[in-house]
């Protein structure tokens, strides 16, 4: 089925569906992106153009028949922390009352573990709920913004990581989204530490440009990426819960690079909607509930360091309420290799 087609029908669904209005709009943010306050489309919770397709005939099926699919990925930013930031960290969260998380920082500034090392411990949280996810992996420089660890010291727990049939992508420096010649020489940094291709790709900060950042990763080899999401609210930035190829309006032609797009960020969440838990796991619910009415893929974004405490009960209560739900869990690669050959 010709998707194009179909939406080429509804002038303001194709308008929404490529994000037309992004691509000459001077409204960014400090980060370059384009913001969901910017956006003329209001309707963020609704994936109202996949639900056109699915009333025109669109369907998709999943293995063992499962009736959607969550993609679970991470932005490895840190791989851990010294004692002053643990003690900061930990002073935080006495004085804003969070005392299981407070507990477990103390925990882990007097043990030998390393507070964000917790790859295996999120490996095997997973694995309990039968899910997979991907991790996507910094390539940077010292001296470089947000530079936090060396990929090369990075090879034994990427490497534990994809030989126990999890992901492992890139997660593009700040200027990478909009330069393909940095873009394309982290990619084979981490390449050569993995030893393998590495197919999938996340912009730190969900830096984004429509439609110039696609073209650089499909010139650059990635089958898919997972950046196209708002910073400043969760839902369905160009009203699509199915991933899709993204369509140049410039070159009238389609960009070949399958787009996951991201529907919920744990720090959308905390910091740019200020949910306190009820209210995040009734929008959460909402969200999983209407993905899974379309039989569509919802793409979850939970930081490593953002998994312990109470933030790791509410990653494990979406993996029960998915599981529960009979949803395919797994990572970006496994859901791109197996869409390329079934849709």
């Amino acid at each position: 089925m010709d998707i194009l087609d179909i939406l080429r029908k509804d002038q303001d669904l194709w308008n929404l569906y490529t994000r037309k209005e992004e691509y000459n709009s001077d409204l960014r943010d400090k980060y370059d992106r384009f913001p969901y306050y910017a956006s003329s489309s209001r309707n963020i919770f609704e994936p109202i153009v996949s639900k056109y397709l699915i009333e025109h005939g669109y369907h998709v099926e999943y293995p063992e028949e499962k009736s959607f699919a969550v993609c679970l990925t991470h932005d490895v930013d840190h791989i851990s922390i010294p004692f002053l930031p643990k003690a900061g960290l930990a002073i935080r969260e006495f004085q804003q009352g969070r005392f299981s998380e407070f507990s477990h920082s103390i925990a882990e500034i007097f043990s030998k573990k390393e507070l964000w090392r917790n790859f295996s411990d999120i490996l095997a949280l997973e694995e309990i709920y039968g899910a997979r996810s991907s991790f996507y992996f910094m390539v940077q420089n010292p001296g470089e913004q947000d530079y936090t660890y060396d990929i090369e010291d990075c090879e034994m727990i990427m490497g534990e990581i994809s030989d126990r049939g999890w992901g492992v992508g890139l997660h593009g420096g700040h200027t990478s989204y909009n330069d393909p010649v940095d873009m394309r020489g982290r990619k084979q940094r981490i390449e050569k530490v993995l030893n393998k291709k590495v197919v999938g790709y996340r912009n730190h900060y969900l830096r984004f440009r429509v439609p110039s950042t696609w073209e650089h990763l499909c010139d650059a080899g990635f089958l898919y990426d997972t950046t196209f999401g708002y910073a400043d609210c969760v839902g369905f930035r160009n009203g699509m819960c199915h991933p899709f190829k993204p369509f140049n309006l410039i070159t009238q032609h389609e960009i070949d690079i399958l787009e996951f797009p991201l529907t919920i960020m744990d720090r959308t969440i905390e910091q740019f909607m200020n949910l306190d838990a009820p209210r995040a796991w009734e929008l959460t619910k909402r969200l999983i509930d209407t993905v899974s009415e379309l039989h569509g893929v919802i793409t979850l974004l939970w930081h490593n360091n953002n998994l312990q405490g109470q933030k790791r009960k509410f990653y494990e209560k979406i993996l029960g309420y998915c599981l529960e739900k009979g949803a395919w869990m797994t990572s970006g690669e496994e859901i791109c290799l197996w869409w390329q050959k079934n849709v």
